[in-house]
């Protein structure tokens, strides 16, 4: 009786799309008939769970730089701590573009915890930016999926700066295999 009242309250969430990994973890055990841990914690702990992994789809009208410092094949050592794992590793990059990189904070359409100070969106992912960059305190939407929740969230920008910003490639200290991870920028790795 309990679990099917869980799993009615549980399906208001499923029907749009919001369903959450504790509903997904009880499916599974309900159809495998093994207990599947639910991973509840910090941040930190979720953040290890997800997959940074990128297409390697740039948004439209984003223009590879035509001199980056790193060139797509360099080998670099990521100084960023972004992510999990990713401070003092060696990456290769994937991609180069001049652009303005902003900082955002938001609070995830999914309903998860609000998110300050994301490291980093591109002009080019943000909703009907204009051609200038934005000023620290604009209120925006945002276009890019880097993080759940993050898709068609209205976000503020903390910090912009015109830069070039680097896809990369790189396996973390956790093992975790990272391909396409956007973005870092050219002060956040250095040259192996």
């Amino acid at each position: 009786m309990a679990l099917a009242l869980t799993l009615s309250a549980c399906s208001d969430n499923a029907e749009d799309g919001s369903a959450t990994e504790s509903h997904e973890n009880m499916e599974m055990e309900e159809n495998t008939g093994e207990e599947m841990p639910m991973d509840i914690g910090s941040e930190e702990d979720m953040d290890m769970d997800m997959d940074h992994s990128g297409s390697g789809e740039v948004p439209d009208g984003l223009q590879a730089a035509e001199n980056p410092t790193y060139e797509v094949g360099s080998q670099v050592t990521v100084e960023a701590d972004h992510m999990a794992g990713m401070q003092g590793v060696e990456a290769t990059v994937s991609g180069a573009f001049d652009t303005t990189v902003y900082s955002i904070s938001y609070t995830p359409t999914d309903g998860g915890e609000p998110v300050e100070d994301h490291k980093w969106v591109v002009h080019e992912e943000l909703e009907n930016p204009g051609e200038e960059p934005l000023q620290p305190g604009t209120e925006v939407t945002v276009n890019a999926d880097h993080m759940g929740g993050m898709d068609g969230a209205n976000v503020v920008i903390d910090s912009a700066e015109e830069t070039t910003v680097y896809m990369i490639d790189y396996t973390a200290s956790t093992g975790e295999e990272v391909t396409n991870h956007m973005w870092v920028t050219e002060s956040e790795i250095t040259a192996e």
